[in-house]
């Protein structure tokens, strides 16, 4: 008996190739990327076409033109006549010197309000949250004007200078501290602790696994500490001390010496820890609260202290919540740092952006080049903590 034809269990014709879910899926794969590399293609032919008409070049050759402008402050010397290539060097290194110091402060300082706001006491708990709710919901752009403005423009001009510790002065031109000349023999005191930290390392993830294996418990932090401050400083004596300190002087109307860091620095620093360490605290809040009470209540039977029940037990479980989240802002930290440009603080955005391509005018490169510096921050840091959180994760064994 013959069967009907199309009531086979493959379809037959030009039209078979419709049934076929693994074809349909490549032919639609296939056309959205070449409808993606078509607007692509016709984006940059389009541009290079209208730039043309224009008389605009194009290419990365400017970038060792001298540039016509000097900056006001870096971490690193920039003598007179720099090329384009060391100003975008110099935006990147001031950039991710303020991104870097914010996200270490902001995170210290979300971690205590968090905890803060759990405690039992109402006036500590109530504090913690009158700090989070005012300051995250304010613009951060108004919070760097006021620690700019309001607070380090309005401090009093160097002859009446804050100096609370000899080489320590505040002023209405910037935070002036000592600065280090290490002599020739230095470099033995930073290997020495370079291996100080590795040994220190190296002894926590010991203590960690014996604790695993037999319950002990040893003082790796106390320990690890001792190492990382005394063969250093063993090797420091040894080789004669040879560091000296830069004082700042006043010297006219301003001080000389030492190193400057200047009001704006700071107050980008302070706003964007303050800002961002709400958000750090509320997330360290919900991950904390997220820890079963039986946890605390059975370390509490065991007679563990409070204090060691939130480091020991309650943390490391809590960092499993805490840390997707934590990704997000500290990439919101290096993206907000571009706010400097409102007061002038010589970042990325300030001295690239802006001054780089209005005197080249290569805005494609520039802008090309500095979404490739923003992007290639978040991967890094993304990359860092999704490594870190994947260890914190649980594991099934």
């Amino acid at each position: 008996m013959t069967q009907a034809h199309g009531s086979t269990g493959e379809a037959q014709g030009p039209m078979a190739w419709l049934y076929d879910s693994r074809l349909r899926s490549i032919v639609a794969q296939t056309l959205v990327v070449g409808a993606i590399a078509w607007t692509f293609w016709y984006l940059a032919t389009n541009t290079q076409a209208n730039m043309a008409k224009r008389g605009m070049s194009t290419g990365f050759d400017f970038v060792f033109g001298t540039a016509g402008f000097d900056i006001s402050w870096s971490l690193f010397e920039v003598k007179a006549g720099a090329t384009y290539f060391e100003i975008y060097q110099v935006g990147i290194v001031n950039t991710l010197a303020v991104s870097v110091l914010s996200i270490v402060f902001a995170t210290l300082l979300g971690f205590f309000i968090g905890i803060m706001r759990l405690s039992s006491n109402w006036l500590v708990a109530r504090i913690a949250g009158w700090y989070i709710e005012i300051l995250r919901n304010t613009p951060l752009l108004l919070q760097v004007f006021f620690w700019f403005i309001g607070v380090f423009t309005g401090l009093p001009a160097p002859r009446q200078s804050y100096q609370p510790i000899e080489g320590f002065v505040l002023n209405n031109r910037g935070f002036f501290l000592p600065a280090p000349v290490p002599g020739e023999l230095f470099w033995m005191t930073a290997v020495a602790a370079a291996v100080a930290v590795a040994g220190a390392m190296l002894l926590h993830r010991w203590a960690r696994a014996r604790q695993a294996a037999t319950g002990e418990r040893f003082p790796s932090l106390l320990v690890g500490i001792g190492v990382v401050i005394a063969l250093p400083g063993l090797v420091f004596l040894a080789t004669g001390s040879p560091l000296d300190w830069n004082i700042p002087k006043l010297r006219g109307f301003n001080f000389v010496g030492g190193m400057t860091v200047p009001p704006a620095f700071c107050a980008l620093l302070l706003a964007l820890s303050v800002y961002t360490s709400c958000f750090i605290a509320e997330i360290v809040r919900a991950g904390i609260q997220s820890v079963s009470h039986g946890q605390t209540e059975a370390s509490y039977a065991l007679g563990l202290k409070p204090g060691w029940t939130m480091r020991l037990i309650v943390i490391p479980q809590a960092m499993r919540a805490i840390i997707p989240p934590l990704i997000s802002q500290y990439l919101n930290v290096t993206k907000n740092s571009s706010l400097a440009v409102a007061i002038g603080y010589p970042d990325l955005v300030a001295v690239w952006m802006q001054t780089s391509l209005n005197q080249s005018g290569r805005a494609i490169e520039i802008v090309a080049t500095t979404m490739l510096f923003y992007m290639s921050c978040s991967l890094f840091i993304s990359l860092l903590l999704n490594i870190y959180n994947r260890r914190m994760q649980l594991r099934e064994r």
